[in-house]
Order: structure tokens, then sequence, then C-alpha cells
């Protein structure tokens, strides 16, 4: 037992005072009595706040919903798709793999949302409608110094796929404040939570009122669809930890599992992901990948020289489905490099 004012490796007889006399360790005949009332007194205390606590505590967990995952579902799944089994029990069965069932309720609810009054092309650019705060004079002002400082690197990536650099730094800006916000998250716990998750039953005690008569059937489509995404997002995680010989666990990113300075899914970096720097491996967490995956994935998308003004919402509506996003994304672009990020 570990007594109060103690450290877990001492014994009894190196107690504090205060903890000797309670125990009953007290030396002094002549505040025998007086120890043996405060010991009663405290145990009696220490029962009424016990009980308390405890009923505290029960009326606590009665209230949140359990979340715990039996894996071997997943890791069936997994093993069929030709992942080895032992390696999946070793890493299913550590302690830092979690089931985080709101990742899904987050995301089925943004979705239900979107159903109901988002576009699925780029709006018009209102003054309105751009996330003001990435047009901060001293946020641009840190821009521009991005700018200047890797201006090598992104008027290469600029030669070789067409974006203006101002384009680039905008998307790093608006998605990591220029790599120093690449996410906290264990991406490996968000996908695999989510794979998880293709039932909306598992994680309806985490929707509120989100899921209604009125739209349950779609809350139960895009749990499966997106339960059937993070499952292929989970395998290029997998695939990307095993191709770099890192950690999946040590992956941080996204509260959906986007990682590195430009903020891709797993999947895309094998897709769009560029080893710019020339070390056998694409990393998005360092400047050079980054920048140069940014580039080529627009340019994958569409982005050319000269394109016009529609088409350039349109491949940046590609990399992020949010209107407010493709105007901030051009309205940053448009305050760090003037009127040349229009012309290119």
């Amino acid at each position: 037992m570990d007594l109060p004012g103690m450290h877990p490796r001492q014994s009894v007889k190196d107690a504090p005072p205060a903890c000797r006399t309670f125990f009953g360790l007290s030396v002094s005949k002549k505040l025998f009595l007086a120890s043996f009332r405060q010991k009663i007194i405290s145990l009696t205390c220490l029962s009424r706040i016990s009980g308390l606590a405890v009923l505290a505590l029960l009326l606590f967990l009665s209230a949140v919903p359990v979340s715990h995952a039996n894996w071997q579902p997943l890791t069936a799944r997994l093993v069929a798709d030709g992942y080895d089994e032992e390696n999946l029990q070793l890493l299913f069965t550590r302690p830092e793999v979690k089931f985080e069932p709101q990742v899904m309720a987050g995301k089925v609810s943004v979705l239900i949302g979107r159903d109901q009054d988002s576009p699925r092309s780029p709006g018009p650019l209102t003054h309105n409608n751009v996330y003001r705060g990435y047009l901060n004079s001293r946020v641009i002002t840190k821009a521009r110094s991005f700018l200047r400082e890797h201006r090598t690197l992104l008027n290469k990536a600029s030669a070789s796929y067409g974006v203006p650099p101002e384009v680039v730094v905008s998307i790093l800006l608006v998605e990591t404040r220029l790599g120093k916000s690449t996410g906290r998250n264990i991406v490996f716990n968000r996908l695999a939570s989510m794979a998880f998750s293709s039932d909306l039953e598992t994680i309806r005690p985490y929707l509120n009122r989100t899921v209604t008569s009125a739209n349950e059937d779609n809350a139960r489509r895009w749990c499966h669809q997106k339960a059937d995404w993070a499952y292929n997002e989970l395998k290029a995680l997998l695939d990307y930890a095993g191709t770099n010989s890192v950690d999946p666990l040590s992956i941080r990113g996204s509260i959906y599992g986007a990682i590195g300075l430009c903020q891709f899914m797993p999947s895309n970096i094998f897709s769009y992901g560029v080893d710019a720097d020339k070390n056998g491996r694409i990393d998005p967490f360092v400047t050079p990948d980054a920048i140069h995956s940014i580039a080529n994935y627009l340019h994958k998308h569409g982005w050319t020289r000269g394109i016009n003004s529609e088409g350039r919402r349109k491949v940046i509506f590609a990399y992020n489905n949010s209107t407010t996003y493709v105007n901030t994304i051009l309205a940053v672009a448009d305050k760090i490099g003037g009127s040349r990020a229009k012309r290119s």
C-alpha cells in the first residue's frame, strides 16, 4: 500500500510523522489517545468520501458510452489482403492502440450536413466566404518570408509542374501553418477506428441528435462508404510505414488521418508524392518533398500554365472540397504574389 506523503518504495517506518501517527506507529505514549481519536475521525471521513466518490464514478460511467473494439474482424480482413498476421496481432495489442468512435461520428455528422446544404463544386469568391485569419498582414508576411527562404525549391517545382510558388505556399499556410502544425493524432488509431465503424450502431451513442429518421439511411450509407475509404487508407499507412521502416503508431496527423506539411492522406503519398530531395523515400514531413508533392497533385488534377480562373478553382477544390478553402487559397496567393498568381 502506498501511504500519503510516501514514495512508493518507502516502508512504513520511513513515513513522515503524520503518517506514522495515523497508522498507530507513534513512539510517544502521550500522543496515543489523541492519535487514536484522530484515526477514527479520519477513517470515518474517508469512508464517507469514498462512498460519495464511488457513487459519482458509477453515475459517470453509466452516462459515458463504452468505447472498445474487438479488432479481430479488421485484422482478419487485413490478413486476407496479404498482411502478416503475427505482426498485426503485435500491432493491435499495443497499449497505444485505441478505439476512437468519435472520429467516424464526427465524419458522418459533417457529411450529413453537406448533404443538406453544401455545394459539390466551388462556389463564387465572396468577401465573407474566406478564412479571414489567413489574410492577416502578419500571417501574409510570414508566408512571404517562407517563399523567399525556399524560392529556389519553389521555382523548381513551378518549372516542373506549372504551379505558381504563391499557390503552393498558400496551401502550406492554410494546411499546416507552413509546417508548424501537422497534427497530433495517432493516424493509425484514427483510420483503424473508422475502418472498424462500418455499422452505424457502433457510433450511434456518439452522434447525439445528428441522425434522425429523415437522414438515417444516408447516415448508414456514409458509415459504410467511409469505413471502406478508411480501410484503404489504413492499408496505405501500413504500406508507407513498411516502405520507410517507420513505426506506424509514431505517425501523427489530422483528425481524419492526413499527414505531413501537405496533409496528404496516406494513399496520396503513393499517387502524388515526390522524392524531391532524392534520398530514396517520399517524406511529406520534409519541405522539399511536400512542396513538389503539392505541385504534382495540382498538376495531375488539371493545373497547367495559363489555366483560367474557373480551372484554378476546380483544381484546388479537388485538394479540399470546400468553397471557403478554395477562396482562401486564391486570396492568400494573390496577397503573397499579387497579379503574378493570377497570370500563372
